[in-house]
């Protein structure tokens, strides 16, 4: 039986070219796997035509939207998930997703390898790879750019060579990943991180300076998942959706980091994500209302660890296991209103209602119907200062 190699294929000119690449190289069949996250776009009927037509003996196509945003969204969201506290893993949480597809495929079609498009200098290629081992033990990665040298040039010429039914001619000036969680923009005039991002680096978002008047919103969460906006009932999918476009209009959402890439350079990236930065900031503030102290402290280091695990590739590791049931545990009563105002690129909290909520107004007033003990005060001090009050006192006889 002839060989068969499972590629990650998005339908452009590298994934495209891919196909016959790979074959010509190992001999092997290419079997095209398209995974939709809310990328926007081409239809995945389309999509795999065109896998069809370049070459590939069978094309898996999947509607994964909802399940990205019920299973690596929502869990992203619970965790507060900003890497160096700015970006929220737009790339980074769709890759699993995309690898449980991959490996899917892999055993419906009796593949022993499976191919993606990643260069040799990304983070991807490590997410990719190591979810595919870690799902799939037995099975092989190759990447065809970093691997088999498959250049953009070449691909081109390729690409003509074969008459595909691709465009080879037009370049954008970037690098871009986008799906419903987000969109990352690289390369180009970019790199100089000097140079402001232009207008034509936006799609997700419209200029802050130019944002129609204020939209208020109110989130409704249950157990750190938003379930309805404006008293309407709305899937994870559709909270994110609703908030990209509203939020989007406001200009909320940008981002324009230096990051510190798994693979150890320094990289210039924009992100566009509304929807996720609006929920990551009305969840947040619900925690505050609703998570008692010392777990809300502890959970920041969580989160932070969460966060760096997932944007190293290792979603499916022991660890972020272990840490999805903690975060899980702080989730049970993160439920109730937030209010917040888009406008001006800022989505700001304006109000906060729970039924589970800590805050106590009687304990918190300073006005008449203060039910807080004030006298307590006074010995509590004595005690949290002591040990530090004892120490001073021994410093200062040594010194004496």
């Amino acid at each position: 039986m002839t060989e068969r190699i499972v590629l990650a294929y998005s339908g452009g000119l590298d994934t495209s070219v891919a196909i016959g690449w790979i074959a010509e190289a190992t001999g092997a069949e290419v079997i095209a796997v398209a995974v939709d996250v809310g990328q926007g776009g081409e239809s995945l009927e389309d999509i795999r035509q065109r896998a069809l037509a370049c070459g590939a003996v069978e094309a898996y196509v999947a509607d994964a939207r909802d399940e990205f945003a019920n299973e690596y969204c929502m869990p992203a969201l619970k965790a507060n998930a900003l890497y160096m506290d700015a970006y929220p893993l737009v790339s980074a949480l769709s890759r699993p997703v995309i690898v449980k597809h991959l490996v899917a495929a892999a055993r419906e079609f009796g593949a022993m390898t499976v191919a993606h498009g990643c260069t040799g200098k990304g983070n991807d290629q490590v997410r990719f790879e190591v979810g595919i081992q870690t799902l799939g033990p037995d099975l092989k990665c190759i990447a065809p750019v970093r691997d088999l040298a498959l250049t953009r040039d070449k691909a081109i010429a390729f690409a003509e060579e074969k008459n595909l039914p691709i465009e080879t001619t037009k370049k954008n000036p970037f690098s871009i990943d986008q799906n419903v969680w987000g969109r990352a923009v690289e390369t180009g005039f970019l790199e100089d991180i000097w140079n402001g991002p232009t207008k034509d680096v936006y799609d997700y978002t419209d200029a802050p300076e130019a944002s129609p008047a204020p939209d208020e919103v109110i989130i409704t969460f249950k157990a750190g998942i938003p379930v309805a906006i404006d008293g309407s009932p709305v899937t994870p999918l559709q909270a994110i959706e609703q908030l990209n476009r509203r939020a989007g209009a406001q200009g909320v959402g940008r981002i324009d980091i230096v990051e510190d890439r798994l693979v150890g350079i320094k990289s210039r990236e924009i992100y566009e994500a509304p929807g996720a930065m609006a929920l990551i900031a009305a969840h947040r503030e619900l925690e505050n209302v609703t998570v008692e102290r010392e777990q809300a402290r502890f959970k920041k280091t969580v989160d932070q660890r969460w966060t760096e695990l997932v944007y190293d590739g290792q979603w499916f590791s022991p660890l972020k296991r272990s840490l999805d049931t903690f975060l899980e545990d702080t989730q049970k009563y993160v439920s109730g209103d937030i209010r917040m105002e888009l406008h001006g690129g800022r989505a700001t909290v304006t109000g906060r209602r729970s039924e589970t909520a800590l805050y106590d107004f009687n304990l918190a007033t300073y006005d008449t119907g203060d039910t807080f003990d004030q006298s307590m005060a006074r010995g509590f001090i004595e005690i949290f200062g002591l040990s530090s009050k004892v120490a001073s006192g021994r410093d200062q006889r040594a010194e004496a």
